[in-house]
């Protein structure tokens, strides 16, 4: 599933593609089409994203999408295509087009809709002013795990498995620790590198998670290797030695997810 920076890349691309032009929507698979009617021919007046979520605000109505697992989108100049595939939305405006597919969710919201979304998701470390105090109180009261603790989107948006492992082993916090054995301090500073490497990974379209130092130019190793892109310390390096201690990353569940963490540094 796409985290949250991937969301971020897509709003602020939709804002300069479309945004303050009207928008022919049409729904080719069938699916959308009542919300692509309502809205048809209005003008798009701004686009934005909430952790995972991407947010489409016309006049008076939001097109809301959720990647989810499977969802893509894709764009072009000029006149679009013929549609291929199963095409949820197709957006035509501005000298340009837009094809979602495979969407868990593409809907219309109501400003009172949209208000309660954003009432149930936490916060966001790439939205200006988000603030973690709500955040940090939910971690550090809790007897879960705090891997578990900051994949839940109400406590932070955006975040997935890659960036949650990450941020845990950068800070040598096991992803099973329970989040109120984690002083807040910590907690804090977890989020502040949250807020940065999503910040490069808006900038850059991947993530990277290694210290300059551990880079492979710098240890003299391959690049990773993966369709997921990006250096990484733990995510889906299991069984390959740490980048920092040589210990073997481990992988095990958690919460019904794929856990990935170094013995040696995470102890």
């Amino acid at each position: 599933m796409p985290e949250g920076h991937t969301i971020h890349r897509l709003a602020a691309r939709h804002r300069a593609l479309f945004a303050g032009h009207k928008i022919e929507l049409s729904s080719p698979q069938g699916r959308f089409a009542e919300g692509a009617a309502l809205l048809s021919g209005r003008l798009l007046t701004s686009t934005e994203a909430h952790g995972k979520h991407l947010l489409h605000h016309y006049d008076d109505a939001t097109v809301h999408v959720h990647l989810g697992l499977y969802g893509t989108v894709t764009d072009g100049p000029g006149e679009p295509p013929a549609p291929v595939g199963q095409v949820r939305m197709r957006m035509v405006g501005g000298g340009h087009w837009l094809d979602l597919r495979g969407p868990t969710d593409c809907s219309v919201l109501a400003p009172p809709e949209v208000a309660a979304l954003r009432a149930r998701l936490g916060a966001d470390p790439l939205r200006a002013g988000a603030d973690p105090s709500a955040a940090i109180a939910r971690i550090t009261r809790s007897a879960s795990a705090i891997a578990g603790r900051l994949l839940d989107q109400s406590i932070i948006a955006g975040s997935g498995l890659v960036y949650t492992n990450e941020v845990l082993f950068r800070a040598g916090i096991a992803p099973t620790r329970p989040g109120r054995s984690v002083p807040a301090e910590q907690v804090r500073a977890i989020w502040a590198d949250l807020r940065g490497l999503m910040a490069e990974g808006v900038s850059r379209g991947r993530i990277d998670t290694v210290h300059s130092r551990h880079l492979p130019e710098a240890m003299g190793r391959a690049p990773r290797v993966d369709r997921h892109g990006g250096e990484v310390y733990v995510y889906r390096r299991t069984g390959q030695p740490c980048l920092v201690c040589g210990t073997p990353i481990a992988r095990s569940g958690l919460a019904g997810r794929n856990s990935y963490w170094c013995p040696g540094c995470q102890a």
